[in-house]
């Protein structure tokens, strides 16, 4: 796969953040259930031996979970006014090397009215280099307004 080569089914990510700013270009996959996010890893997603940074895979895992979580809430007519992060842990399954795609995906989803349970694994060309888990607190959707 070359660094131009975007899988199908992807598109650049519309939702821009000043935290994601750096790391562009990111992509999305809009599933019914879910958003894949993903990008080709490149040296700004890098530590200093050339590997993708734990915080940087921690915070697009934490950003693809929210994102799906968000569109299972709106699936399930569950009235949110946002998510926030309450907890977060990931675990660390392998490494990743420059110019792999790399994909954030959201393969389970627990919804309530308060609190909503997330998980994902990010992947580096098909193979599972880390694991992750956070809980989210639903925003008042009146309090947003």
């Amino acid at each position: 796969m070359t660094d131009d080569l975007i899988p199908e089914g992807f598109a650049p990510h519309s939702r821009k953040s000043p935290i994601t700013q750096p790391w562009e270009p990111l992509y999305a996959s809009a599933q019914p259930d879910r958003l894949v996010l993903a990008t080709r890893i490149r040296e700004a997603h890098c530590n200093s031996r050339g590997m993708p940074h734990g915080g940087f895979l921690a915070a697009l895992a934490d950003n693809a979970m929210g994102l799906s979580l968000g569109a299972n809430l709106a699936n399930a007519n569950l009235p949110a006014g946002g998510l926030v992060t309450v907890s977060l842990t990931l675990d660390y399954l392998g490494s990743a090397k420059l110019g792999q795609w790399l994909e954030f995906d959201t393969d389970f989803v627990k919804l309530g009215r308060s609190i909503c349970f997330a998980e994902a694994t990010v992947r580096a060309d098909g193979q599972p280099i880390a694991r992750a888990r956070a809980t989210f607190k639903v925003l008042d959707a009146k309090a947003a307004a």
